[in-house]
């Protein structure tokens, strides 16, 4: 089972980023995805969530209006579109997946928000 992020980096104020989370090794499709995010000396909080369909999404409410959540179950990918980026947006950014009895993490990318 492997989750793999990408897409982080440094970006300023205002600015935006596309992080993906490639699946593999389980049922992709029957699982509900979400990402975390965790800025230094802070617990791990959930930003955004997407239905196993992708036809259900829920979002932190600092981050509602900015961010979008999406997948591509045949590609075995899900997505966070981040625009409007804050500094308070920096932290490093995890995927998760979630099943009846299992739990998947990937190992996170970094996201930095810095004039």
């Amino acid at each position: 089972v492997q989750l793999v992020e990408s897409g982080g980096g440094l970006v300023q104020p205002g600015g935006s980023l596309r992080l993906s989370c490639a699946a593999s090794g389980f049922t992709f499709s029957t699982y509900i995805m979400s990402w975390y995010r965790q800025a230094p000396g802070k617990e791990r909080e959930r930003v955004a969530t997407i239905s196993s369909a992708g036809t259900s999404t829920t979002y932190v409410d600092s981050v509602k209006g900015r961010f979008t959540i999406s997948r591509d179950n045949a590609k075995n990918t899900v997505y966070l579109q981040m625009n409007s980026l804050k500094p308070e947006d920096t932290g490093v950014y995890y995927c998760n997946g979630r099943g009846f009895t299992t739990d998947y993490w990937g190992q996170g990318t970094q996201v930095t928000v810095s004039s």
